[in-house]
């Protein structure tokens, strides 16, 4: 493929303690080149899952996700003739997963980086590319545009359209292990729960067993109540749950880290 998703990331205000729940839940493993005081970063062996500490002016959650290509001008060059608004920008070497930030024609956040560049470090270089029985599978995110995003995204890193079947909203765009779900963004759909703007909304897991999953969670939940997942509870929460499953048809099991960020797992 021209193009994978290699990194997802996240901002917390508990990020040391966010990427031990994904170790315990997930087996997810931290980089050996760890920058402990900037971030955390853990990978389940293709991709890099990178936890970043909430500065001033960020919102916690679910961030943005990164994807490697094996050309970056091609990428420009293609932005550049059919889609002009984009732009991008160099980033700080300190970023190991990152040699470029930009955004989809909707506005959405996301990085770019190539096979060769020097800032490439940590859990990008260490990733084998053999993914481990718990993994991420998706990322998705909701924006106002669905159809005109996955043309972007298909158009520019030559993702593959898949799964697209008649009356579902959602598009699904692979790079051959990863898909990239592209769903519609509605705030009537938040009419009987919090309003979440559009953007990043969560990310999905393939596990060797639901069930096993759900076994794990309660008893580290039970080992460490600061890893307990955090709870659809009251009526904007069972909304919000509902909205989540309905939404999906990827996830087998709807649920949510200790910091709140949405996690979808199947079988």
């Amino acid at each position: 493929m021209f193009a994978r998703i290699n990194h997802v990331a996240i901002v917390s205000d508990n990020y040391a303690q966010l990427a031990k729940f994904y170790e315990a839940v997930f087996g997810m493993t931290t980089s050996t080149n760890s920058r402990p005081a900037r971030a955390v970063t853990v990978g389940d062996g293709y991709v890099g899952l990178n936890i970043n500490p909430r500065r001033a002016g960020r919102s916690a959650g679910l961030d943005h996700f990164g994807i490697q290509v094996e050309d970056v001008e091609t990428c420009f060059e293609r932005m550049r003739q059919k889609y002009p608004r984009v732009k991008w920008l160099q980033r700080p070497s300190t970023r190991p997963f990152a040699g470029l930030s930009t955004h989809d024609p909707d506005g959405n956040m996301f990085d770019i980086s190539q096979k060769d560049m020097k800032n490439r470090a940590s859990i990008y270089v260490e990733n084998d590319g053999n993914a481990r029985p718990r993994h991420i599978n998706h990322v998705a995110l909701r924006t106002m545009n669905p159809d005109y995003m996955a043309e972007f995204y298909r158009d520019v890193f030559e993702f593959t359209l898949i799964n697209k079947t008649q009356g579902d909203p959602n598009y699904y765009l692979s790079d051959g292990h990863v898909t990239l779900e592209i769903m519609p963004w509605d705030i009537l759909d938040y009419a009987a729960t919090g309003i979440i703007t559009q953007g990043m909304d969560h990310i999905g897991f393939k596990v060797e067993s639901v069930e096993q999953v759900k076994q794990d969670v309660a008893q580290i939940a039970a080992d460490n109540p600061r890893l307990a997942p955090a709870s659809f509870s009251g009526s904007e929460g069972e909304a919000l749950q509902a909205l989540f499953k309905r939404s999906c048809p990827l996830g087998q099991h709807q649920m949510a880290d200790c910091d709140g960020i949405l996690i979808d797992i199947a079988q």
